[in-house]
């Protein structure tokens, strides 16, 4: 056995450790070094802590594109993850989420922000799979998805979130949109309201016609007709959102009620309200929670999606079918829950 305090091992150490150097100082062949990286069976225990030992000593780190050649079962031990922004809270969330689950298999998540860009999805997707990741967890924007669809067939799990994919059929974890936007609305109605805005993001999203379709389902079902001037679209940042309530505040007959379908237009209608002096007499709930919303005068009413929960089951389903699972793609439905804060129950004046 070399030991480190060898010259030649001195020397070896400046360039960057091998296989041959672990298998050297560990005593051992470097097929054997081989099996305890790719955790294959039959090595003593022994070994296998005789092996880690000195692959810590040294700071090796194996080639996994390398080893990947190599191992019966041609994993990596990495996942893809594809969300809206990472720097959305419930994108955040839903991406901690699946790392606390991959970090329970030893497996490293490799994600990347959509920023709802088509080519970005193909872009990001396309890094992933150079990467030759075990699983993809995606949020997408592009018409269809069947481009996937040879990953499917070769045994790649994909898991949807957020947006049901077109032109495939997978596993999808959604949240109850449509159900939940009905439940803000109805909310609102409760409390005395007629007129009621609607703000929501951009129309090609799955979740934005999707909380459009339940606040004017319910509306309908209230006999309140909906009012296109009181329907805006396509705010797509924060500075919009404000801008979008400034005019309906301008309006003749403003609305008494603001129904924001996205946390970070919410951000601006809580801006803009406050700016106009009108945060206490024009009621609001938002999709989503936002930070801070309960420390607010007056606090934010929510329907609060459970983005944790989305990024759990996402991420389990990706490791059942990893382990063979086999049966038809299944939709995961997500519940959301009103949370009362103050801001919803403001009534019309």
């Amino acid at each position: 056995m070399t030991s480190l305090s060898d010259p030649k091992r001195s020397d070896a150490l400046r360039r960057r450790p091998t296989m041959k150097n672990v298998a050297d100082l560990a005593g051992v062949g470097i097929k054997t070094v081989s099996r305890v990286i790719n955790r294959e069976p039959h090595v003593s225990e022994e070994t296998i802590a005789r092996v880690r030992r000195a692959a810590e000593q040294l700071q090796y780190q194996p080639d996994i594109h390398a080893g990947n050649l190599r191992r019966a079962d041609r994993r990596t031990d990495t996942l893809g993850l594809l969300v809206g922004s990472v720097a959305n809270p419930f994108s955040a969330a839903v991406h901690r989420a699946v790392e606390d689950i991959a970090l329970e298999r030893h497996v490293a998540v490799f994600a990347s922000s959509l920023d709802e860009d088509p080519e970005r999805e193909l872009s990001s997707v396309n890094a992933f799979l150079r990467r030759r990741v075990d699983g993809l967890i995606l949020t997408t924007i592009q018409p269809s998805q069947a481009y996937l669809g040879a990953q499917l067939d070769q045994g790649i799990p994909i898991v949807f979130v957020d947006r049901r994919p077109h032109g495939i059929e997978a596993d999808t974890v959604i949240t109850e949109n449509a159900e939940g936007a009905s439940g803000a609305v109805e909310h609102l109605l409760a409390m005395g309201h007629r007129s009621i805005a609607y703000l929501g993001d951009d129309e090609k999203i799955f979740t934005a016609r999707e909380r459009k379709r339940g606040y004017v389902d319910t509306l309908r079902r209230a006999g309140v007709a909906p009012d296109a001037r009181l329907m805006i679209d396509n705010l797509d940042d924060e500075a919009k959102a404000s801008a979008a309530v400034a005019d309906l505040l301008a309006l003749d007959d403003p609305p008494t009620a603001i129904f924001s379908a996205q946390n970070l237009i919410t951000v601006g209608v809580i801006t803009s309200l406050r700016s106009a002096g009108a945060s206490t007499r024009v009621a609001l709930v938002g999709f989503d929670d936002v930070p801070m919303a309960a420390l607010l005068e007056p606090a934010v009413t929510v329907v609060a999606q459970d983005p944790a929960s989305i990024g759990e089951i996402a991420a389990r389903r990706v490791f059942d079918r990893l382990d063979g699972l086999v049966e038809p793609a299944r939709d995961f439905v997500v519940p959301t829950r009103l949370i009362v804060r103050g801001s919803g129950e403001i009534r019309p004046s």
